[in-house]
């Protein structure tokens, strides 16, 4: 069973799971390449190979885990987490700890083995968004549960181990110390100014137009004034929401075709990088819809984080936000 551990000086809670070193990238740097098609455990006709299903979008009914699905959501085969047991808080004189309870899920986003997310049409795109709405809703029914985080990595120097295009599903029982931070700066602009930051936010860039990418009657795509990252992109709803599941169909009608866009002109601009996609939404049962506003963050793995940001969590970006706002929009795709 892995466990959660506590920092007692800044709160940061950690997971000890044994279990993933069965994965050599997780103990050593990768020296090999991904696994190839033929031996692709995410490919059609290899689902004997992973977990049985949670969920699969299929055109044509078909048994569960049989091929001829276009969207296949599997519990991690290395989980960092696990949903069965109590949660055993408990003290340890100065430290706190608990079980890890969770869930650690996979969403293969394609059946074919060399399309990436990028590639796929608007349509296959929204049924990715689908199957992490559908994957948080379900998770939110266990009350143990209290932040869910969807994240992608794409290409080894990004953290994926395979191939096969695919994001992943962490529920914690805890709400990541990071997330707290963004909560606490959004709630403390609301008290002062009684407005969502990320409205204004929107306001602002859409306003100046220098660091917008791309813009649709539902969403922004801006590369934010202060990013950590080069290139560093986000995607923001105009319309103030503070969980990304409570979507509406329109909503997802015009988020995946921007979020294909975002990622093919990062792909032109920066010969295919890897890279890491992240959603961040509201903690699931606590009320914050007032003053949070979900978004997706994707930040290409294009510089190291190094002794300076560990030390000091200032970053150091080579290429300004205008910059790159520019040269993703100007890119031909």
């Amino acid at each position: 069973m892995p466990e959660l551990r506590r920092d007692p000086i800044v709160g940061r809670w950690v997971i000890i799971s044994t279990e993933r070193g069965g994965r050599p990238q997780d103990v050593s740097m990768p020296s090999a390449p991904l696994p190839s098609a033929s031996m692709c455990p995410f490919c059609p006709g290899q689902e004997r190979l992973t977990p049985k299903e949670i969920l699969a979008y299929r055109p044509h009914a078909s048994e569960p885990d049989s091929p001829n699905w276009t969207v296949r959501v599997i519990p991690n085969k290395f989980p960092a987490l696990h949903v069965e047991g109590d949660m055993g808080r408990e003290g340890l004189g100065l430290y706190d700890r608990m079980n890890g309870i969770g869930a650690h899920e996979v969403i293969i986003e394609t059946p074919n083995h060399k399309e990436h997310l990028a590639d796929l049409p608007a349509n296959r795109v929204e049924d990715v968004l689908w199957a992490y709405r559908d994957r948080i809703l379900d998770l939110k029914k266990d009350l143990r549960l209290r932040y869910i985080l969807i994240f992608k990595n794409q290409g080894a120097t990004a953290g994926a181990t395979l191939e096969h295009s695919h994001s992943q599903l962490i529920a914690l029982p805890v709400v990541p110390t990071s997330v707290l931070e963004e909560i606490d700066g959004c709630r403390q602009h609301f008290q002062q100014k009684e407005r969502c930051i990320y409205c204004d936010i929107l306001r602002q860039e859409s306003t100046e137009g220098t660091r917008v990418v791309l813009e649709n009657p539902e969403f922004v795509c801006l590369t934010p004034y202060a990013p950590r990252f080069p290139f560093e992109m986000w995607i923001l709803p105009k319309r103030h929401a503070g969980y990304f599941e409570e979507c509406q169909r329109t909503q997802f009608e015009f988020l995946a075709p921007m979020l294909g866009e975002a990622l093919r002109r990062m792909d032109t601009v920066l010969a295919r990088p890897a890279y890491n996609f992240i959603l961040h939404s509201s903690p699931l049962h606590e009320k914050t819809g007032d003053y949070y506003h979900w978004h997706i963050e994707i930040i290409p793995k294009l510089t190291q984080v190094a002794g300076f940001e560990w030390g000091t969590g200032f970053y150091i970006n080579p290429v300004s936000p205008e910059e790159a706002a520019k040269a993703l929009r100007d890119a031909e795709i």
